[in-house]
């Protein structure tokens, strides 16, 4: 006999009697399969972070420098609870709502329509949650007199990444009770705004906003086909199709329609559109003479309901001056593009963030990531565009948070009318630049779905577009200047200037503060040269004209304002440094070329869509 031993277990073979062609080929399968379990799982460690408010060195700083000492003091206990907060509480909710999309039900079994949106239990925590933490109530409060809208900002900055999707609502919920603040919260409105800004999940509302129509995105004065009829009791019934309506599932909405007169007729253009205040349900939980044609099939954000709607006399309230609904609701979409660049922000440090725990733990050709110079030059390049981003963040809230409480020059409201959508646009392509980047620092890893890292480059995909594309947020750049007649760009070159002094002292900042003089001489001269050229220049120069206000602006007035600080780190004057090795003017090097004058333009066409 013979005795065969395969992993402890024994058996003897003697004969063909004893043991047969079938026993023998069971004892070869198990040995396969004992071979393969101890080979077939992957040994990587998962990439963490700790309490984000703690390990966010650069918020950290920012505030002890900008914040009075007992407004700190406040705030830094309540952030480091709320960082806990996420990491228990919030983030696994998050991963809920990924794996839980809202789900359309038109047809109740009975063959009735009841057009539900059926959303998970999670998501609906998710809004108790931004009531209780105050996320939206925290600017109306103003406890903190002018520092109140930064640090809602900043609570909201470290929710995003974890919110699940549920920041998108936030943002149309913080711009709708700005919509009715402007207004003067009138009486039939009180109701409305308390319920917005509520901190009882219970009674805490969010907000949709209906604009997109059709014939679709921004052009809304050519686009806008709903039609306001005045009713007897002097309220409205809207009748036209919402193409794209974020958070279908919130309790009230904004949005804009054209009032028809007795003979039907409406205004066209900007002028015939006004605004309207929509409760989307009444009491019993029925829709508002509104039909759900279908949810959107969306590339990301698919954690939130974003829906196609039939309004078929929908009961509204006029709530601007007939005519002037673009003017009024400006100050929603200033308050959504400030939201978009906190969730831009926000991604790029929730993967900057798990990049860096990665390259601790990954081990790879015999030492650690952290351990491989070109992997940690890659990483810091991003990290020197996130703190770049922050900072312009977190001066457009100061900013708005001066302009709030009456505090604010005319000259700072002026660079906050153009700030806005500068940073808007360039946060959005850093953020999905970023996530990119960031995503291949995990090698394979970061492109499965169940790292949820897919899910973050899916979402911050919708930055660049949503509140205005690239190219219609550079125009509204242009628009600025025009209308301040060139205020705006003299109260940005005056602040940049009086910013660069305080690191103009700095022997280790002198690279980059001649390299920032060098770039506002270039913007100069081609804002001199460009004032005689046809608006045909200034338009295909747009986006590379934005693209230099926030490359300026981000590194010579605030990196390098914040490595002149007396207790700055060795770290934020590399940083400074670093963000101004890039072409800060691009515009200027464009135009160089000649990328600019009316032959450019025809080159463009011939290229694009070829030539005989």
């Amino acid at each position: 006999c013979q005795m065969l031993s395969i992993k402890g277990i024994n058996t003897t073979m003697g004969h063909e009697q004893q043991a047969s062609m079938k026993e023998k080929q069971v004892l070869e399968d198990l040995e396969m399969h004992l071979t393969k379990r101890n080979t077939e799982a992957l040994f990587q460690e998962q990439p963490e972070t700790g309490n984000q408010y703690l390990e966010d060195t650069l918020l950290r700083s920012y505030l002890k420098t900008h914040l009075p000492p007992k407004v700190l003091e406040e705030v830094h206990q309540d952030l480091e609870r709320f960082g806990n907060h996420l990491l228990t509480k919030i983030q696994p909710l998050s991963w809920e709502c990924e794996l839980n999309p809202p789900v359309f039900q038109q047809y109740n079994a009975w063959g009735q329509r009841v057009d539900h949106i059926h959303t998970c239990s999670a998501w609906r925590r998710m809004k108790e949650i931004s009531a209780e933490e105050g996320l939206i109530a925290e600017a109306y409060e103003k406890r903190y007199s002018n520092w109140s809208r930064l640090y809602q900002a900043v609570k909201l900055y470290l929710f995003s990444s974890f919110s699940g999707g549920f920041s998108c609502p936030l943002a149309m919920t913080d711009g709708a009770a700005k919509v009715i603040e402007s207004l003067g919260i009138p009486a039939s409105l009180k109701n409305a705004f308390d319920h917005l800004t509520s901190r009882d999940p219970k009674k805490f509302w969010t907000s949709g906003q209906w604009m997109t129509e059709r014939r679709g995105g921004s052009d809304v004065a050519n686009g806008t086909e709903t039609v306001a009829r005045k009713q007897p009791d002097g309220t409205y019934c809207l009748y036209g199709f919402k193409w794209f309506t974020s958070a279908a599932d919130s309790d009230m909405t904004l949005t804009l329609a054209r009032i028809a007169d007795a003979e039907g007729q409406c205004v066209q253009g900007s002028r015939g559109l006004s605004l309207f205040f929509v409760r989307v349900r009444d009491e019993e939980g029925r829709l508002n003479n509104i039909q759900v044609q279908r949810l959107k099939n969306k590339l990301g954000t698919r954690q939130m309901a974003t829906a196609e709607l039939w309004l078929q006399g929908a009961r509204a309230e006029l709530i601007s001056a007939e005519g002037r609904g673009v003017a009024a609701i400006s100050n929603m979409l200033n308050i959504t593009r400030i939201h978009n660049v906190i969730s831009a922000v926000a991604y790029m440090r929730r993967m900057i963030s798990l990049s860096r725990d990665y390259a601790r733990k990954r081990v790879a050709f015999g030492k650690l990531l952290k351990d491989h110079p070109l992997h940690m030059q890659t990483i810091a390049r991003m990290e020197v565009q996130v703190r770049g981003a922050f900072l312009l963040l977190m001066e457009i809230v100061r900013l708005l948070g001066l302009a709030e409480t009456n505090l604010a020059s005319e000259q700072e409201q002026l660079l906050l009318r153009l700030l806005i959508p500068v940073a808007k646009l360039y946060t959005g392509k850093q953020a999905s630049a970023v996530a990119v980047e960031a995503m291949e620092s995990f090698g394979g890893q970061g492109y499965m779905e169940d790292t949820g890292l897919p899910v973050i480059l899916r979402d911050t995909l919708v930055l660049s577009i949503w509140e205005g594309t690239t190219n219609i947020l550079a125009l509204d750049v242009l628009r600025s200047l025009a209308k301040s007649q060139g205020q705006v760009m003299a109260v940005f070159l005056s602040t940049v200037q009086k910013k660069l002094e305080l690191a103009s002292g700095i022997e280790e900042l002198s690279p980059a503060v001649q390299q920032t003089q060098e770039a506002i001489g270039s913007l100069q001269e081609f804002l001199a040269a460009a004032g005689s050229e046809q608006a045909l220049t200034m338009e295909l120069a747009a986006r590379d004209f934005s693209y230099s206000l926030a490359r300026i602006y981000t590194g010579r007035a605030l990196l390098m304002e914040h490595a002149a600080r007396p207790d700055a780190s060795p770290t934020d004057a590399c940083a400074a440094l670093r963000w101004c090795n890039q072409e800060l003017c691009p515009v200027a090097v464009e135009s160089g070329r000649g990328s600019y004058g009316g032959g450019a333009a025809l080159q463009d066409s011939a290229l694009v869509f070829g030539s005989s």
